[in-house]
């Protein structure tokens, strides 16, 4: 009998993939997708420790499981260092404020 592909394996590894972009975007993305591939993963692992003989991807499977965590603690981290900015300069209109300070002060050097 032929082995078979586990059902999730490339998904979750692409959303694993997917979460080292989010954690770019204030991490809240990467939280989301690494999350959802974790859950994915874990489906596909049980899967596979039931019936080991009848899949061929689980290497596959234990990749995108290590991405997605590391894809997730550093997308908490992002999102944990934004907050602590965004509090630490007083609020979200004083962050902006000072971001648009800063360009003026760079248009004015050019």
């Amino acid at each position: 009998m032929e082995k078979q592909k586990l059902p999730n394996a490339t998904i979750s590894l692409v959303l694993a993939i997917l979460s080292f972009i989010g954690c770019c975007f204030w991490g809240l993305p990467g939280i989301i997708t690494a999350i959802i591939a974790i859950v994915l993963a874990n489906k596909d692992k049980a899967k596979y420790l039931e019936a080991p003989e009848l899949y061929d991807n689980y290497g596959q499977v234990k990749t995108a499981r290590i991405i997605a965590i590391i894809g997730l603690v550093l997308s908490v981290l992002v999102l944990l260092t934004m907050i602590f900015v965004i509090v630490s300069f007083g609020g979200m209109d004083a962050y902006m404020e000072e971001i648009q300070r800063m360009q003026q002060e760079m248009q004015m050097e050019v």
